[in-house]
């Protein structure tokens, strides 16, 4: 069946239908969801997430780079205004809330699964276009969104009352972030009708799109285990002089 340029999200998680469920519907994702998730491995992903959102904005700004158009030069700039001058201060200080600061979270090592896939979706972008770079970045902007919704519905309304993670769900489910993920998914399919056409699925550059998508959706799975283990929050020793 052919899917339109439109609807090219949903072709690529049909793709990897088995490790797209593994990522949204993950246990780090269902512990959140119903408040028992051990707080050690929230704060260790909320450490971890600050240095992965400083390679995110350094591949939103490789995408206007990439750009060809200047509607898509835009979004790209504007993406890494909010990222640098909005999201990360609100990342920030939630998780001061958490006992983070952000010269301790500065000073942590990245862990290995955060390095796999901040230098994946930088290299997917630097060897190959924006449509490359746009769909290595698409779990992460889109995924988010979806796990949002899912923890948003009715059947899951009891793990919100009292839970300690109920401002992080609602960030995520709540209107303002559907709509910059709507806005992601409606720039992919802009993007590849103007480089593949409408039928994606039909291009000879789909297996690479596919294989890309499935790459950083089974990374963010990685992502979400490396969660799952916390290491120490403490900063790494000095050197010695």
């Amino acid at each position: 069946m052919t899917i339109a340029a439109a609807d090219i999200f949903s072709a690529l998680k049909a793709s990897c239908a088995a490790d797209w469920d593994a990522y949204v519907h993950h246990r780090f994702v269902r512990d959140m969801a119903a408040g028992t998730l051990p707080e050690e491995a929230f704060r260790w992903y909320l450490a971890q997430d600050y240095l992965f959102l400083i390679h995110f904005s350094r591949a939103w700004a490789l995408a206007a780079v990439k750009a060809e158009r200047l509607d898509e030069m835009r979004h790209a700039v504007a993406t890494v205004n909010a990222l640098i001058g909005h999201e990360m201060q609100l990342h920030v200080e939630y998780c001061a809330g958490w006992g983070l600061d952000e010269d301790t979270m500065a000073a942590l090592p990245e862990a290995a699964a955060n390095i796999a896939y901040t230098r994946y979706v930088l290299d997917r972008g630097h060897s190959g276009d924006l449509l490359d770079l746009l769909v290595a970045l698409a779990p992460c902007v889109i995924g988010y969104a979806e796990i949002g919704a899912w923890m948003a519905r009715p059947e899951h309304a009891a793990g919100w009352q009292g839970n300690p993670y109920r401002p992080w769900m609602e960030m995520y489910s709540g209107a303002e972030y559907q709509q910059v993920a709507a806005d992601v998914q409606a720039l992919i399919a802009r993007v590849a009708a103007r480089r593949i056409g409408a039928d994606p699925q039909g291009s000879g550059r789909w297996p690479s799109l596919a294989a890309t998508f499935a790459a950083a959706t089974r990374l963010e799975v990685g992502f979400w285990e490396m969660a799952c283990h916390p290491e120490p929050l403490s900063p790494p020793p000095a050197a010695a002089t």
